[in-house]
């Protein structure tokens, strides 16, 4: 570490000075612009992943998260993954110490963050790396875990398949979710026939086609929701017809329609 951050003049972006602060929690800010990429790698710690403003897609072998202002993504240490910025991306992660983070699950999860916790999130960031544990910086972090602690996990997973022939059409559809063409048209792509590729599809992801279709639709509305695009526009582009069909999909599997859900969004920068 450079003698800038050593006497706090600079606070690292470098994810590597992190790892092994000898305290519970240690917290980075780094911001991103739109488009920006990080190449699927891992860490020594467990991460809270998580952004004031913009929205992430963070991507495992075993699934694709969208990670809007209001949530977080839980990353168990060791887990590979790479994160693309959907958005001018405003980062603030948590890396916790294993014993920290012993009453976390072993598998990555989304996380609701209230307004006390963001502003918990945003309070560590502005802390010496060494900080004083039994002083007011330690009740910071304390409450940080205390809240952690008590939070439920959304179902907001888009299990990604194994075969790569699969996860070509996944990815295309990731990155075209309002690409409506029927399960024929998809099939040559994998080059399988549709009956072959439907029974994978289910065998490897636990979902139908037109499942995991809608579930990637919900979470890539999610994500433009968080970044305070219109109803409307998202609609069209994720290839409905009209916005009450597109709301009534969105409040089905998000349990509220999408202006209340951008509504909840912190206000941007």
């Amino acid at each position: 570490m450079s003698r800038r951050r050593q006497t706090g003049w600079v606070r690292s972006t470098d994810p590597g000075d992190y790892q092994r602060v000898p305290r519970a929690v240690a917290a980075m800010p780094k911001d991103f612009v739109a488009g920006f990429t990080i190449l699927p790698h891992h860490h020594e710690r467990a991460q809270l992943i998580y952004a004031t403003t913009g929205t992430m897609r963070v991507a495992t072998d075993d699934g694709v998260w969208i990670v809007p202002p209001q949530r977080a993504l839980w990353m168990p240490a060791g887990v590979t993954h790479g994160i693309e910025m959907l958005a001018e991306v405003t980062m603030r992660t948590l890396y916790l110490r294993d014993d920290a983070a012993s009453f976390m699950p072993g598998t990555c999860h989304v996380l609701p963050v209230s307004p006390l916790l963001r502003e918990l999130i945003v309070r560590a960031t502005e802390l010496p790396l060494q900080y004083d544990e039994r002083g007011p910086a330690g009740h910071v972090v304390a409450l940080i875990l205390a809240e952690l602690r008590g939070l439920q996990f959304l179902p907001l997973r888009l299990p990604m398949p194994r075969d790569p022939r699969l996860r070509t059409v996944c990815q295309a559809l990731l990155d075209r979710p309002g690409d409506v063409r029927p399960l024929d048209d998809w099939a040559p792509l994998a080059n399988l026939s549709a009956r072959t590729l439907a029974r994978r599809f289910q065998r490897e992801t636990g979902m139908s086609f037109g499942g995991w279709r809608q579930q990637a639709r919900v979470l890539a509305a999610m994500g433009r929701l968080g970044a305070g695009e219109p109803v409307t526009r998202i609609a069209l582009d994720l290839g409905y017809e009209s916005v009450s069909a597109f709301s009534a999909m969105f409040r089905r599997a998000a349990g509220t329609s999408p202006s209340e859900f951008r509504h909840r969004q912190p206000a941007s920068r």
